[in-house]
């Protein structure tokens, strides 16, 4: 059936085609009358039937424009074979030239010249224009639109649209971007509403975290008046920015705050602080976590054996000696350069001074003992690995800065707010970061509680610094106005350095992400996280009778691994989280973030430096250095002779002076 209609639609087509034809060669015969009479091809009853349609249907001339619209209804119901090779442009030209030709050859007949060359001229160009037309319309019908032929990486398809609104609230980060919706550009905000649930900033190095988003979220907070840490890995990169901005800020803040630096290669530039400060221990258990991240830091190998006994050993032995100076003399040198010096006494020595405090004599007893019956193999195995790793702390720059009580890590409290910038050094990282660590560990004890100032703790390269329980913080520090922002190369590095699980857990609580160019695994994540989108297909057959297209739409990737893997330099993808008072629905985002570069570069021109704090000289720190060791040397001897000189705790020597003489003998 279908044939037979098809068939019978080619025959009217057909039929008026060639009327189409007849009413041309009419109009020729009509207008060019004499040069057909003097080329003798006319007759009585052409002449009649041409002076009826003259007089008749045709008295306006209205044959040519007649033909020509025959012509154009004969085309407009043919159907050609599809053909790609066949281009807009070629047709365009081909009926553009027919029309001109057809059209506009009246004035032909205006010529000075014999009435047989003027007639040849006029249907000849007529004529040919007639056959461009009819060639043009026959190509027309022929061509294959692919809408998606010149995107030949999808790019066109994989656009979605974005959240173009500013919702802007007193603890959000808004980002302005542009971003592609079907090949044209549109503005767009990235709206991080809900700080609180935590901001994974990802990319490689070069892809603009910091440049493009850490420091808009620093500048940001800054003026809306929250209290800050700042992991500064480059320092003073990031500490320059949040110190000029808080100069043109100070309005934003009901209680002015202070600004804080710890710096350990500049000590003109850097306060002092106590990490493990006395006042801020209030039980073993905050001793035992801060010993804990201390030591996994110095050694990230052992975050992936925590639970056994030899990675359990240094931790139980540092914590006994963290707690120890906490209770000698109400914490009189409880700070870590003395512990560090306090591991290296003698353990002939150092047992029995510790056994002096009662609270930690679980802790020691498995070391006194092996000490005792002359297990120096295992003694080393378990005290050693602790005292190697605190060794690689003494400097006398790092005691200097943890020796002293200029401010305490209490960042957030809303009568003594605080900005707090840690400066890390790229070359000395591992050294550094273990110590930063810690500092970070006691603030975090600090900071998340309830009734303090809204804060944002900004990490910059993140897996440089271990953070024990990190997890547990973006977890439960929402309620208490507590924002996190982690800055992280790729997953793999997380991975490495925090090991998988704990890696893993850290990126799924993280509500907020925002990634530029990653590859691999995750790369994969994130596409997954940002998820898919209806998208268009064509499918184009030809064969030897017919060229068919197909359409079809398909659940695809809004952003596959490929073009997370090929983002440029200010270019994010990645997903927010939204708030009952803002609800977001185009959460996903794929957009070249906005920077006014230009507005940058002056504001950076006009930055203030750094203050000096305090002048100091290579002796002060070396007498400090010293004075520490001394002190420990001065406990050590005035323990020792109390011992001795009492009867109730003499055994402890001569229990020591045994484990001694068992162990030279072996």
């Amino acid at each position: 059936m279908q044939g037979e209609n098809n068939q019978a639609l080619r025959q009217i087509l057909d039929f008026i085609r060639f009327g189409s034809v007849i009413l041309l060669l009419m109009h020729f015969y009509s207008t060019c009358h004499p040069a057909f009479r003097a080329w003798r091809i006319t007759t009585i009853m052409t002449d009649k039937l041409a002076y009826n349609f003259t007089t008749g249907i045709t008295k306006n001339d209205l044959s040519k424009p007649g033909s020509l619209l025959l012509l154009g209804i004969s085309l407009f119901g043919t159907k050609g074979k599809k053909s790609e090779k066949l281009s807009v442009t070629n047709v365009f030209v081909i009926l553009l030239a027919g029309l001109a030709l057809f059209l506009f050859s009246t004035p032909l007949l205006s010529l000075a010249a014999s009435e047989t060359v003027i007639a040849s001229l006029y249907i000849a160009v007529t004529s040919i224009g007639y056959l461009c037309i009819l060639n043009g319309g026959a190509k027309a019908t022929r061509l294959l639109r692919l809408r998606f032929k010149g995107d030949i990486f999808n790019e066109l398809n994989e656009t979605f649209p974005q959240e173009e609104r500013l919702l802007n609230n007193e603890f959000s980060i808004n980002l302005p971007a542009q971003y592609k919706l079907k090949g044209k550009t549109r503005r767009s905000w990235i709206n991080i509403v809900n700080p609180f649930r935590a901001l994974a900033v990802i990319g490689t190095p070069g892809s603009g975290k910091s440049y493009f988003i850490i420091r808009h979220c620093i500048s940001q907070h800054i003026t809306k008046g929250f209290a800050l840490f700042i992991y500064d890995f480059k320092f003073p990169d990031l500490t320059s920015i949040a110190y000029n901005t808080l100069l043109l800020s100070s309005g934003a803040y009901k209680v002015l705050p202070r600004f804080y630096i710890i710096n350990f290669d500049d000590l003109t530039r850097t306060h002092r602080c106590n990490v493990i400060s006395p006042t801020n221990m209030h039980d073993i258990t905050d001793a035992t976590e801060s010993s804990r991240t201390l030591m996994l830091s110095l050694n990230k190998e052992w975050i992936k054996k925590q639970g056994d006994f030899f990675t359990e050993s240094p931790i139980n032995f540092t914590t006994a000696l963290f707690w120890f100076l906490k209770k000698y003399e109400d914490g009189r040198y409880c700070t870590l350069p003395h512990a560090i010096e306090l591991a290296q006494v003698e353990y002939n020595q150092l047992f029995p001074v510790l056994s002096l405090e009662i609270e930690i004599e679980v802790l020691i007893n498995p070391f006194i003992s092996a000490f005792l019956h002359g297990a120096q193999d295992q003694l080393e195995g378990q005290i050693a690995s602790a005292k190697i790793c605190l060794a690689r702390l003494v400097s006398p720059s790092i005691y200097y800065v943890l020796s002293g009580n200029d401010f305490t890590l209490d960042v957030n409290n809303p009568e003594y707010p605080k900005i707090v910038a840690a400066g890390n050094n790229p070359s000395k990282s591992q050294t550094y970061g273990a110590v930063l660590s810690l500092y970070i560990e006691r603030m975090l004890k600090l900071v998340n509680r309830k009734s303090q100032q809204k804060s944002s703790l900004i990490f910059d390269e993140f897996p440089t610094v271990y953070v024990n329980n990190i997890d547990n913080l973006i977890a439960t520090a929402r309620s208490n106005k507590v924002a996190t922002v982690l800055g992280i190369q790729d997953f793999s590095q997380l991975k490495k350095d925090y090991g998988k699980e704990q890696a893993e857990v850290i990126m799924n609580v993280t509500g907020n992400i925002i990634s530029g160019q990653v590859i691999g695994e995750t790369a994969k994540q994130l596409s997954e996280r940002i998820g898919k989108i209806m998208q268009e297909r064509e499918s184009v057959s030809i064969n030897a009778s017919d060229t068919s297209l197909s359409k079809s739409t398909q659940l695809e990737s809004a952003i596959p691994p490929a073009r997370i893997a090929n983002l440029s330099s200010g270019e994010f993808v990645g997903a927010v989280t939204d708030d009952p008072l803002q609800r977001i629905k185009l959460k996903a985002f794929h957009a070249e973030i906005l920077n006014d570069h230009a507005a940058i570069k002056a504001a950076e021109e006009k930055y203030v430096p750094i203050p000096v704090i305090r002048e100091i000289s290579d002796s002060t720190v070396i007498q400090n250095y010293h004075q520490i060791k001394q002190d420990i040397k001065n406990l050590i001897e005035k323990e020792m002779a109390r011992i001795k000189s009492d009867p109730s705790l003499k055994h402890l020597v001569e229990k020591s002076s045994k484990g001694q003489k068992q162990n030279i003998s072996l």
